[in-house]
């Protein structure tokens, strides 16, 4: 059984220093790239759908998803991003997801250590791991495509990073040190600096959100400074969608669907295989985080 949670994926990255992609996969053509990529390289990777897709979706695709997943020679993550309130996450759990990230990320910081904590109390028995977020990655789930710029007052506080692990006992936590949701505006500029001190405070995996817009370099250096999973959608969407486009132009409009399902796949897949390459991602033994 290669379905794994949160906590067991992430196991050996700070040992390791290497990070697992966390990639958008609400259908079956982004989902089927992904996992055969991983799978041809032997890498493990954790495939995520959005808190606020899940309600429009149809419950048998995530019976297909585990399915699928179990079946599969590698460990894979099946994780519910951005669920914004405790109910999301209970679908989620209920859907068979293996990991949720509760985003309370807006709320003031008491009630997001309150949020946090009831989700952690249910779901831990069930044996599912939970990802949260302590300051504000710009940008909104769900609508990315204009843009976002850094917000940098909503950077996050390492006194109130490690307070809030203490607190809440979570097993991964998602920080604002420079990146944005979706699309960015600007020139990236990673504050590594404060990714060291809330690094050298927490001990557990550190989450970056926002992986669209930056260079190899900067995800390098993310991942050198102790970054152990990285959220990566909006790229893999516009580039998907651009090879899509270019594949249509190229055959003179005549292009028919199954084909270029197949543009999107091949694209997806080259796109995951460089990630793999930049994040440095190790393969991951099931049997050295099995019972972890």
């Amino acid at each position: 059984m290669a379905l794994v949670n949160l906590k067991q994926i992430l196991l050996e990255t700070r040992t390791k220093k290497y990070a697992v992609p966390s990639v958008g996969a609400d259908n079956h053509v982004l989902f089927e790239a992904v996992l055969r990529q991983a799978e041809e390289e032997n890498k493990p990777v954790i495939l995520m759908i959005p808190g606020f897709l899940v309600k429009d979706m149809d419950p048998r695709f995530f019976e297909y998803a585990r399915l699928r997943i179990i079946q599969s020679p590698v460990p894979v993550c099946l994780h519910l991003d951005h669920a914004a309130s405790y109910e999301e996450c209970m679908n989620g759990i209920k859907y068979g997801f293996s990991s949720v990230m509760i985003d309370g990320s807006s709320l003031p910081f008491k009630e997001n250590v309150a949020l946090t904590k009831r989700v952690v109390e249910a779901a831990r028995p069930c044996g599912i791991s939970v990802e949260a977020e302590i300051g504000h990655v710009a940008g909104g789930e769900g609508n990315d495509n204009d843009g976002n710029e850094v917000d940098v007052n909503a950077f996050t506080d390492p006194a109130e990073a490690k307070e809030f692990v203490e607190l809440t006992h979570v097993d991964a936590l998602a920080i604002a040190f420079g990146t944005v949701h979706g699309v960015y505006k600007g020139v990236p500029e990673l504050k590594l600096e404060l990714l060291d001190k809330i690094r050298a405070l927490v001990d557990i995996p550190i989450v970056m959100h926002g992986g669209s817009g930056l260079s190899d370099e900067d995800f390098q250096n993310a991942v050198a400074h102790g970054i152990s999973k990285i959220n990566f959608c909006t790229g893999l969407f516009l580039s998907t969608t651009e090879a899509a486009r270019a594949a249509i132009e190229e055959h003179n409009n005549k292009m028919q669907l199954p084909a270029v399902l197949g543009v999107i796949n091949q694209a997806a897949r080259k796109e995951i295989a460089h990630l793999f390459e930049v994040y440095n991602t190790q393969p991951v033994a099931l049997a050295d985080i099995a019972h972890k």
